[in-house]
């Protein structure tokens, strides 16, 4: 909370840009960088994308979400790094399973994982987004598997081994000793009461979904740009907020059409509450890549998916004379922006902005 508080203030420091031209000067000052920041994400998610840009494939790419029930979202909450690391074990291995097998699709596939915890009313809500493209490598690594036009893997079969999966990877964990429990959930700590506890899951469907397949990669780096990162709530929905309450916009789900977008006034503790519960742990990686995206082959796997689609790798981007976009503009003359001056944390620059009198900005963004 100090992080997005301090963000892009006086309090952590910053420097001052005068255009070379026309003598426009502007204060721009340090972000946290926090990654749970909805300020600082923008740019993060613009840097990852571009890094993945490279990976993409010319095939018809999937997105999967596997959700966690909630009996099992309850022992998260107290438990996250664990749990939200055996959500991602066992849903990639629930993937590559299916894939591998012959009556599906009989191939090496890859993965791209992201984890969300929460609904769109920042209850606690923990499932994987899964970007996966439409095929793999043959087992035999002769040949570039396709998988049926609009259907990648039957959902119900993966529900199933999901379930399964999940559940015995969890009582694991639990026999050794790695679950804590407090409040309500005290008497789980026992091994029968645990059963018990697991034993309606056993039986109940859980919730694997498969949306239809994206336009092309292009629409795969937008779609993801949405959801990397991501974080509890956007600042784009927030509507109003004061000392008592905090007002935003949310997704019912459980409407239909048009009923589901609706408005929610929380008081300003609750509001502050919802949205800390989805900090993750420090050091846990939200974003996990398996199969043929997986860190350490990555680069191998995709120029031999390439050479099996007989396509060529990307052009790189041209250097030298190229523009550096990354670079400001002065917002009056659209002149090159020098930096004059960097001030510490919580100290007062000695130059003054110009005042926005002088230039007319038009933010269309």
């Amino acid at each position: 909370m100090s992080a997005i508080e301090r963000c892009r203030t006086a309090a952590l420091g910053g420097h001052v840009a005068r255009c070379e031209d026309c003598a426009y000067t502007t204060i721009a000052y340090n972000s946290c960088r926090n990654r749970h920041c909805p300020k600082c994400q923008g740019a993060a998610a613009k840097e990852w994308l571009a890094a993945r840009e490279a990976d993409l494939l010319p095939v018809p790419y999937y997105h999967v979400v596997f959700t966690l029930p909630a009996a099992i979202a309850d022992i998260a909450y107290q438990n996250k790094v664990v749990i939200y690391d055996l959500l991602f074990k066992a849903s990639a291995e629930t993937l590559t399973t299916i894939a591998t097998d012959p009556k599906h699709l009989g191939a090496r596939i890859g993965i791209t994982s992201v984890l969300h915890t929460w609904g769109s009313a920042m209850t606690h809500h923990p499932h994987v987004h899964m970007i996966v493209p439409g095929g793999g490598i043959s087992l035999d690594g002769e040949r570039w598997v396709a998988c049926r036009p609009g259907f990648f893997l039957p959902v119900r079969v993966l529900s199933r081994l999901f379930r399964r999966l999940f559940l015995e990877k969890l009582i694991a964990i639990h026999q050794a000793g790695r679950l804590k429990f407090f409040g309500d959930h005290a008497a789980l700590a026992d091994a029968q009461a645990f059963a018990a506890y697991l034993a309606p899951l056993r039986r109940a469907e859980w919730v694997v979904y498969a949306k239809r397949p994206f336009g092309g990669p292009r629409a795969v780096l937008a779609y993801l740009s949405r959801y990397t990162h991501r974080v509890a709530i956007a600042n784009s929905r927030l509507i109003a907020c004061d000392r008592t309450g905090v007002t935003f916009r949310w997704k019912d789900y459980r409407a239909d059409g048009r009923d589901r977008q609706k408005v929610m006034t929380l008081a300003t503790g609750e509001f502050i509450r919802r949205f800390l519960i989805h900090v993750l742990p420090h050091g846990f990686h939200r974003i996990r890549h398996y199969g043929l995206l997986a860190s350490g082959t990555r680069a191998d796997n995709i120029a031999q998916a390439r050479e099996l689609l007989a396509v060529s790798k990307p052009e790189d981007q041209p250097t030298g004379a190229a523009v550096d976009h990354s670079k400001p503009t002065c917002p009056c003359c659209g002149g090159r922006m020098i930096i004059i001056e960097v001030f510490e944390r919580g100290a007062t620059p000695r130059y003054r902005p110009t005042s926005s009198t002088i230039a007319i900005r038009v933010d269309t963004s």
